[in-house]
């Protein structure tokens, strides 16, 4: 089937941009290109498979856990809101193909099966990720669940609804941020949970001797940890559920799985067109999010590979916060405009129960692999002036590249006020300071907000000193 011009241009011969993915980074491009040019010079067409638009899937596991009590308190901006800008939003239209050649993009309505061609003069590609699904036994039983998207979130919560009158017990396969957020979650709703993880201790994020505090907090929760253990069969009942996880050193039951062992780049229709894929299988871009050797194709969100500052190198890490700023990118470039994304340091934080974790920029092993030599100083110290009401311990751990004292990362773990001080960090990561340099922050004081000493300076000042006597 060709695409003829007047499919391409329209009968007005107006450009025509079409995205592929409605969330994040693909609604904040059409967003955004909406708003440099109206539908009178570009026509918008989005795809989404799914039900939802612009939506928070960071508030998924405190939605499942019952913080946030309504689903749609998720949803940023809904199909008919963007519908109103002028956008063409196709829900529950999954895009099969994308012929580079012609142009064009295949489409299949997910409910009616119909297909169609869709031409484009300009392209955005934010397809998202996928949770991975280990290759083994029953691991597409009912009742195992990934949880990416709004519709995963749906799926879970309909079957706790299910199994509630049969059984309260919740394994969770893996234990990053989704896994131990998730654990949470369940814990929340009542449930009795496992968390089996290959890893020496959970948030592999951070370093072991970082995380062991979190495996701490996790079990003074009534979660049950079992690291190094890898997950070789889930068992099911006669009709297909879900009854068990197995491990070389035991068998766990299981009324819900919830997998949390990360996700991959969702690059398939990117790799069958011939698009480039970096190492860990994410889409390659330019600093203005175009993909590298096509000037009309965009993309961004947890399906493309990002430029790690610190290290240097590329680097996959799906978060919101990239793809709402690779979507403004975009939309600028796409819309006429003029902008670029530098890339990242890797900043992320979470929680478990009131235990707040935050990281930054490298762990040892990240630089190790970058062939950079380093020491590192870990220290205690209080949320607030010792001896001001409510003040709470907090540990910080730091990286800085011997002989030049160049920051290279830091770990946070602490209750109130631990998790958005990694900010500081974040933002001298980015300017390159050295732990010398950072010792002379001009950091806002007062007791009930800090020590004289701010823990992440304390951290920096016995980093400093570390470098200098070696």
């Amino acid at each position: 089937m060709s695409i003829s011009e007047s499919a391409r241009h329209g009968a007005s011969g107006r450009e025509r941009l079409v995205v592929i993915g409605a969330d994040a980074a693909g609604m904040s491009a059409a967003s955004q290109a909406r708003r440099l040019k109206g539908p009178e010079e570009l026509d918008i067409v989005a795809f989404e498979r799914g039900h939802f638009t612009s939506y928070s899937a960071c508030g998924i596991p405190y939605w499942v856990g019952g913080d946030v009590t309504e689903r749609d308190e998720l949803i940023a901006r809904t199909p008919e809101e963007h519908r109103a800008r002028g956008i063409d939003l196709r829900l529950r239209t999954e895009v099969t193909a994308i012929d580079l050649g012609r142009q064009g993009v295949h489409a299949r309505d997910v409910d009616s099966g119909a297909e169609s061609w869709t031409s484009y003069d300009k392209l955005v590609i934010a397809t998202g990720a996928r949770p991975i699904r280990p290759e083994m036994p029953g691991a597409d039983a009912e009742g195992v669940h990934g949880v990416q998207t709004l519709d995963d979130g749906q799926e879970l919560l309909d079957t706790l609804t299910r199994t509630r009158a049969r059984g309260r017990n919740a394994v969770v396969v893996g234990a990053g941020y989704i896994g131990v957020e998730m654990a949470e979650a369940l814990i929340n709703r009542g449930y009795l949970v496992t968390v089996v993880n290959r890893g020496s201790e959970p948030m592999s994020t951070l370093d072991p001797d970082m995380g062991r505090l979190v495996h701490r907090a996790m079990e003074g929760l009534g979660i049950t940890m079992v690291n190094d253990a890898e997950v070789t069969e889930l068992l099911t009942h006669e009709d297909g559920r879900v009854r068990a996880v197995v491990t070389p050193d035991g068998e766990y039951p299981a009324d819900v799985v919830v997998l949390g062992i990360g996700v991959r780049p969702e690059t398939g229709l990117a790799k069958a067109a011939g698009l480039p894929l970096g190492a860990h299988g994410g889409l390659l871009t330019d600093l203005a999010m175009r993909v590298r050797g096509h000037e009309n194709i965009w993309a961004g969100g947890d399906c493309v590979e990002v430029l790690d500052l610190v290290s240097g190198q590329e680097r996959h890490i799906p978060l919101g916060t990239h793809a709402n700023k690779h979507g403004q990118i975009i939309g600028t470039n796409a819309g006429g405009g003029y902008a670029t994304f530098p890339g990242v340091v890797g900043t992320a934080v979470s929680k478990v129960c009131d235990l707040e974790i935050a990281r930054t920029g490298l762990r040892e092993k990240d630089a190790r692999r970058a062939g950079l030599k380093f020491e590192t100083v870990t220290i205690e110290s209080t949320s607030r002036a010792g001896y001001y009401p409510g003040a709470s311990p907090m540990t910080v751990k730091m990286l800085a590249e011997r002989r030049t004292g160049r920051l290279l990362g830091v770990q946070i773990v602490g209750r109130e006020g631990a998790g958005k001080r990694v900010d500081i960090a974040a933002v001298a990561l980015t300017a390159g300071m050295t732990a010398e340099q950072m010792t002379t922050l001009d950091l806002g004081y007062a007791p009930p907000f800090s020590p004289v000493w701010d823990p992440v300076l304390v951290a920096a000042r016995k980093a400093a000193a570390k470098v200098r006597n070696t």
